[in-house]
């Protein structure tokens, strides 16, 4: 398992070592131990997600709020995303700015995604299945979100809007520049 900075330094991606042959492949998606020697951090995993989506599906940018903000390791199983990390940290030097990585059930790559970051993918392909390994349970009341589309940021999708599949409460999403104390 080896990582790899991005320009945020908080947010890494995580390749791991992945064993070929003639079966098939086998890789270690996720170790404690190896997690905790590579990032120098102790997170404890508590819930695992899963989602499946069509291509467009655009889901975030999502978190939760203090006191049960969320850490995230996440992957893709099948298909490919477009997998985003915003810092929403108003004391951070790299406040407002985001990290974008192209996961695939192909490359096996996965991101962390520390507290303080809002977070959302794009499907790029149909029936992509996404996991996600959460520090911290679901806890409905804390839930929010940023405006996928929040020109502050300037994400630049690989899709057109029009293309674009959202729920109804991410449609509707605040503004960075509107967003309380986080």
């Amino acid at each position: 398992m080896k990582l790899i900075k991005t320009d945020i330094e908080d947010v890494v991606i995580v390749e791991p070592e992945v064993y070929g042959d003639s079966r098939g492949y086998f890789f270690e998606s996720f170790s404690e131990r190896k997690f905790a020697e590579l990032m120098g951090l102790d997170v404890r995993f508590v819930q695992d997600n899963e989602s499946l989506s069509h291509k467009g599906t655009l889901r975030g940018l999502h978190f939760q709020r203090k006191p049960y903000a969320q850490a995230k390791l996440v992957r893709v199983v099948r298909g490919k995303v477009l997998d985003v990390a915003v810092d929403i940290r108003p004391e951070s030097p790299t406040f407002g700015r985001y990290v974008a990585a192209e996961l695939s059930g192909e490359n096996h790559r996965q991101m962390f995604i520390p507290k303080g970051f809002a977070h959302g993918y794009i499907a790029l392909e149909d029936d992509t299945v996404f996991q996600y390994k959460c520090d911290e349970y679901y806890h409905p009341e804390v839930e929010d979100g940023i405006a996928w589309d929040d020109p502050q940021i300037g994400i630049v999708w690989p899709l057109p809007s029009e293309a674009l599949i959202l729920s109804e409460k991410d449609k509707h999403r605040t503004l960075l520049k509107d967003l309380c104390e986080f």
